[in-house]
């Protein structure tokens, strides 16, 4: 067995759901900051609204994720347990389309009011984009860390 190390501790660290959360909402306001100082506040909203639902929805996507896997541990391997896996597989996937459903009204209520007009879809797609750059630009992170350290 190896012996967990410090980079490993600081892999695990930038990889937590919760520190791409904080990270999320660290983009998400300068995107927004960015927005309204380089275009306008009309732009910089919608970048918010964006970035909220966002965010949220990868909140509640975690919560779902870890309750189900935390479910399974305590599962034993019969007949009757593989049925009880199938229908929480089933609730879980469930509770997805349904996450995306609501995001999809809550999206089209927004455009529709004309609270966001079409000029500014970008800054609604560029704060639903949120959660994505910070996935990314930590992954990018880590990478970094694990080819610069001197570990490969």
């Amino acid at each position: 067995m190896t012996e967990k190390t410090i980079e490993d501790d600081v892999v695990d660290d930038l990889l937590s759901p919760q520190k791409i959360q904080l990270l999320s909402w660290l983009y998400l306001l300068m995107l927004t900051v960015g927005s309204w100082i380089i275009f306008s506040w009309s732009f910089a909203w919608p970048v918010l609204a964006g970035g909220i639902i966002s965010i949220l929805s990868f909140r509640v996507s975690h919560k779902d994720v870890v309750g189900f896997l935390e479910s399974m541990t305590t599962v034993q391997e019969g007949e009757s347990e593989k049925k009880e896996i199938k229908k929480r597989k089933f609730g879980l996937i469930i509770k997805f389309w349904f996450r995306i459903l609501i995001i999809g009204i809550v999206l089209l209520v927004i455009i529709k009011s004309h609270k966001i007009s079409r000029d500014n879809i970008i800054g609604l797609l560029l704060g639903l984009s949120t959660v994505v750059f910070t996935v990314t630009f930590t992954a990018l992170g880590v990478a970094r860390h694990y080819f610069f350290s001197g570990r490969r």
